[in-house]
């Protein structure tokens, strides 16, 4: 009687699948759908983000596409700084500019208003 032996184990592991979505293996390259779930946020959020926020995205036709590692590294970056306090910042920065109001008086000048105007 022939003798049925088992096929032996490999000794290396076998490399695991990726998930599988409708559109087949995940990928580096996500749809807005896809993007949301992974940022765990709202389509419309996402979208917001990449208006308000300039999270990386492209538009092809009426679809979004999104990269994976582009989303992690903006997700790394500080967000810039809020444009009021970026707008105080340079008005602090002219405070004690000796030209500052030679250069309003030249502005009110050249729109035909003068600094006795009180405007």
């Amino acid at each position: 009687m022939p003798r049925i032996t088992k096929p032996e184990r490999s000794s290396t592991p076998k490399a695991k699948s990726q998930p599988v979505t409708e559109n087949g293996p995940a990928s580096e390259v996500l749809t807005l759908s896809e993007a949301a779930a992974y940022l765990r946020f709202p389509e419309a959020d996402i979208l917001r983000l990449v208006d308000e926020q300039g999270l990386p995205a492209r538009r092809l036709g009426d679809d979004w596409r999104f990269s994976r590692s582009a989303i992690q590294q903006w997700l790394s970056t500080p967000p810039p700084r809020e444009s009021k306090e970026a707008q105080l910042a340079v008005a602090g920065a002219w405070k004690h500019d000796p030209y500052v109001e030679a250069e309003l008086e030249e502005i009110l000048k050249r729109r035909g208003r003068s600094t006795e105007d009180g405007e």
